[in-house]
């Protein structure tokens, strides 16, 4: 997002907290009627058609009609709102644009918020044919650990059930890394598994055991509100939580502001120094407004320069993007030659019968007509960065060896980061594919469209960005240089394997370097 919406934020903030709604007599298991959903459902097409720029970028406007389609010709019968957004979640995944996706509606959201539902109790990581436990919400389970191989869930394997469930989750083009991360994450795949095969009471688990032979376990599934307090395989508790002993009063006091905010500080970046390899690590999991980056950037590559580090990693794995002012500036410390931030960035149109439906519609349209111009294609032009070229900072600018380290999570402002140093003599990139296309992605300015029945929302990404006309668009993310992958024994055990591959070349290039000549 451009620095120059940062008001819309302050704006969007007061409405929300003026907003605010009660969930009394809020009932999940509403069904809304055909008639209700197929309006929702035009509505969403509608907005869609209207604004969306890449909507047939990677898919043909025949075959788009075709999922649309679809999906209205699903609403035959009354549907819960999970429902009807399992129909649309399938239906927008297929625009192929990793920033246009479902959302549920606030009161759904506000009830998700409290309700302890029941989960498949197995964390996975997944990648190519394989799915391993990465967490088991049985604690004490000693068979279904960490680093256990799974074969098959109920019968699935993993290639199974990635091919049912990957076509509902969004993703830029058609990367396939950025999937395999988001289902990996989290409860994303117990959300995912029991929205397309619904609940079971146990789950028959083919696993391999230590000897690499196939082996069968029942796990049931994991019930917070009975198994925190007895689980069916000893205490079952949620991952990071201490089960207090009898008599002992669990702490319950909140961590105060200042220390809620320092701990947000310390997770979104941090730089830490190795004087042994003159190597300095530098962690960014975000390009977001409110962590004081430009200040941190500013100190930062002072010390580097003061302590005369000669390598510099650089990890952004996790980061999904923020302010694109942000990370050009990063992008500024490290960059040996003038750089635009794009080639074409566009909006189609000022407005359309369907902004009553966007937040903040009338806000974002008074913005674009100032900022935005029409050219002869017919589309309204954000030419100032079609024409800007950015230059490298002079004071304190890093001219050493520098590893980026890249994964599924890589995405939107991360990727141009990413993308204007790749191919520079001094950077490597580590790791695995991004999340985020490299030819160029469709965000900017990406409200929130609320449907008017069930609330269900979605987002809008009203500008299409490509970064560089002479990349090719073959939908895929930011290669890297030297390939890092998830393996089973780096997650059995807990290994960091990309940190490990950038130390392993910053060992290589210094033996290369004092090596007799």
């Amino acid at each position: 997002m451009n620095k120059s919406l940062s008001f819309i934020l302050s704006v969007a903030c007061l409405l929300l907290l003026s907003c605010g709604a009660s969930n009394k007599g809020f009932r999940p298991d509403r069904k809304y009627s055909p008639g209700e959903l197929r309006k929702d459902y035009g509505v969403f097409r509608g907005t869609l058609e209207a604004w969306h720029p890449s909507l047939y970028w990677y898919t043909t406007r025949d075959s788009m009609d075709r999922y649309f389609n679809e999906g209205y010709a699903a609403l035959k019968d009354s549907m819960t709102e999970p429902q009807f957004r399992k129909v649309l979640s399938y239906v927008i995944a297929q625009v192929h644009c990793g920033h246009t996706s479902i959302s549920a509606s606030r009161a759904y959201a506000r009830y998700l918020d409290s309700a302890k539902l029941r989960q498949f109790p197995l964390i996975l990581k997944f990648w190519g044919d394989t799915m391993v436990v990465a967490n088991n919400l049985y604690r004490h389970d000693s068979v279904l650990k960490r680093g256990t191989v799974i074969c098959s869930i109920n019968g699935r394997t993993a290639r199974e059930l990635t091919d049912t469930i990957f076509p509902y989750i969004v993703t830029d083009g058609y990367n396939l890394t950025g999937k395999y991360q988001y289902l990996s994450s989290g409860f994303h795949f117990s959300s995912w598994y029991k929205d397309i095969f619904g609940y079971d009471s146990a789950y028959d688990i083919r696993y391999l055991d230590t000897a690499g032979l196939v082996r069968e376990t029942y796990i049931p599934i994991y019930n917070p509100r009975a198994d925190t307090l007895r689980g069916s395989l000893g205490r079952a508790l949620l991952p990071g939580t201490e089960q207090p002993r009898p008599g002992q009063r669990r702490r319950t006091r909140p961590p105060g502001h200042r220390t809620r905010k320092r701990r947000e500080l310390l997770f979104s970046r941090g730089l830490q120094l190795d004087s042994a390899s003159h190597s300095a690590f530098l962690t960014l999991n975000t390009f977001e407004h409110g962590y004081h980056l430009k200040r941190f950037f500013r100190t930062s590559f002072r010390t580097l320069r003061e302590k005369q580090v000669k390598n510099l990693v650089i990890d952004v794995r996790t980061n999904g993007g923020g302010d694109a002012g942000i990370s050009t500036l990063l992008t500024r410390y490290l960059i040996d030659r003038k750089f635009k931030l794009a080639d074409s960035l566009y909006t189609i149109r000022l407005h359309s019968r369907y902004d009553r439906y966007i937040q903040h519609g009338l806000i974002y349209d008074v913005l674009t007509f100032f900022t935005s111009k029409r050219r002869s294609d017919g589309y309204y032009h954000f030419g100032y960065f079609e024409r800007h070229y950015y230059s490298p900072v002079r004071e304190d600018h890093f001219d050493g060896s520098v590893y980026i380290l890249t994964g599924g999570y890589s995405f939107s402002a991360t990727c141009l980061f990413v993308g204007a140093l790749k191919g520079q003599s001094n950077i490597t990139l580590v790791g695995e594919e991004t999340g985020g296309g490299y030819y160029g992605n469709t965000a900017w300015m990406i409200p929130d469209v609320t449907l008017p029945e069930t609330g269900v929302r979605f987002r809008l990404p009203r500008y299409r960005l490509v970064v560089d006309r002479q990349r090719i668009k073959d939908g895929r993310g930011i290669l890297p240089d030297v390939p890092a992958l998830p393996s089973v024994d780096a997650l059995s055990k807990g290994l960091d394997f990309k940190t490990a591959k950038a130390k392993e070349l910053i060992r290589l290039k210094s033996v290369d370097n004092n090596a007799p000549r």
